[in-house]
């Protein structure tokens, strides 16, 4: 497998430091809000990487952490009047749900903020002992990034562009520290610690969550793969590695993965979603698989500009996946290797190359329907095709969902019940052999926008468009 090293700025063998198995982190959600169209981008790259590394045969352990205590969530408890854990179960929960809609995994560990104070606390002590962090006169403890030769050397950046984003303190020996630990002298949200009462800083918080939970105690590297946006190379993954580095004997992660930015073009989103980069706001205009169809549809390196026009063409290739689909409904999908399904892995397994994979399912699904048409009912190619479309939903994460389901996205539950029960009267008269009434409840579907297709299985339905 190859990938992308952001640090070395080239494609790499992969090389696990544990033969078959593979620890990958991913710096998750600071939850004092919903969940935006950036924060599912680099949800859905890191799912598609973590689903590819399976497919290539290894143990995946995927952690992804919750921030839930910082000064936006503070903020956020202080406006709505609410306490701060509050705030962050809300959020956590809403961006859960959004994740879900998208097909985003559960991570295998999703550790959080606040339940790991005194891995914190030990790191920073560590960092005190070894003479990298100072307290200033409030009891604010801060990392001392000239004591740290390689500094600077995760992003490749020159010293005098480091002040960007870092607080200015008169006490601080640099502009370019930053904060480990801040004091809390009042009433607001504080933690006891060996360190005295306080809040962690941001980017201690990875540090010490892979030292704590991924860390396997030796080795020259704490982890396999380190990911997050490009936002993060600098600071926050220049001072995360900092950290680790100068409390232990190691480095952070053996690679290091970023995705690119995602911008939104607002005149043409402005027809139904507005500007909003609230996900939620997306997934209530276009089902789940669409967007994460959509967002997948470009190398994650490179940046991603959502608008509207490019999602509908997106989502009606996508349709055409599902409208094959429906050709092979009813059949079990066996579990063979296809070399459909050899192919597509090892395109993914080139740094997640997503382009070739998209190109190869389009040419799947031509080649298949014109061999459909030739010969529908040769059940061994059917058989050989559902897998490959196996392939596709455990690699990719679409085209999983009954395909008559997926083209009655949009109804609202009443319709939905209308429609059913048309099709149940329907259903007891072409029983009863009244056919005059069968046809005449046709007729109403179709004056609804309904198109049914009548089976062994049952009788199924979707809306024409």
């Amino acid at each position: 497998m190859l990938l992308y090293d952001s640090v070395k700025k080239t494609k790499l063998e992969f090389k696990p430091l544990i033969e078959g198995k593979v620890s990958l982190y991913v710096c998750g959600p600071t939850v004092y809000d919903n969940a935006h169209l950036g924060h599912a981008k680099s949800a859905l790259v890191f799912d598609l990487l973590r689903r590819v590394l399976e497919a290539d045969g290894y143990e995946v352990t995927y952690a992804r952490n919750i921030t839930d205590i910082d000064d936006k969530i503070i903020n956020k408890a202080r406006e709505l009047n609410l306490n701060t854990t509050e705030i962050a179960a809300r959020y956590t929960a809403a961006y859960t749900q959004d994740m879900n809609a998208i097909g985003v995994r559960p991570p295998t560990l999703e550790p959080k903020a606040t339940e790991s104070i005194d891995a914190m606390s030990e790191m920073i002590q560590k960092l005190l002992t070894k003479n990298h962090a100072y307290i200033i006169s409030n009891g604010d403890i801060y990392f001392d990034t000239a004591s740290d030769k390689s500094y600077l050397s995760l992003s490749n950046r020159q010293s005098n562009e480091t002040i960007s984003r870092v607080e200015k303190v008169s006490e601080k020996r640099c502009e370019a520290d930053f904060a480990l630990w801040k004091a809390v002298h009042d009433d607001s949200v504080a933690f006891d610690s060996p360190l005295g009462r306080g809040r962690p800083g941001w980017h201690l918080e990875c540090s010490a969550m892979i030292e704590r939970y991924l860390f396997s105690g030796e080795g020259k590297y704490a982890i396999d793969i380190h990911g997050g946006g490009a936002d993060l190379l600098f600071p926050h993954h220049e001072n995360e590695a900092a950290q680790t580095r100068c409390s232990s004997d190691h480095e952070l992660a053996a690679y290091w993965m970023h995705n690119g930015f995602v911008t939104i073009d607002g005149e043409k989103m402005s027809k139904s979603l507005g500007n909003s980069f609230f996900l939620k706001d997306a997934l209530k205009e276009y089902d789940g698989e669409v967007l994460r169809f959509y967002l997948l549809s470009t190398h994650y390196r490179g940046d991603f500009n959502f608008n509207e026009e490019d999602l509908i063409v997106s989502k009606k290739r996508l349709d055409r996946l599902y409208r094959l689909k429906k050709r092979l409904f009813g059949l079990d999908a066996p579990q063979i290797k296809t070399d459909f399904s050899t192919a597509l892995i090892e395109v993914l397994s080139d740094d997640l190359n997503v382009s070739k994979a998209y190109a190869l399912i389009d040419e799947l699904i031509a080649t298949a329907n014109d061999a459909l048409d030739a010969n529908p009912k040769d059940k061994a190619y059917r058989q050989t095709l559902l897998s490959s479309l196996s392939t596709i939903q455990t690699v990719l994460g679409f085209g999983g969902q009954n395909p008559f389901e997926y083209f009655q996205f949009g109804l609202d539950e009443t319709a939905k019940i209308t429609i059913n029960t048309l099709i149940e009267q329907r259903s007891i008269a072409k029983q009863a052999k009244d056919f005059a009434a069968s046809d005449a409840l046709r007729g109403q579907l179709t004056t609804l926008g309904v198109s049914i297709m009548d089976t062994a299985s049952g009788t199924f339905w979707e809306i024409r468009e």
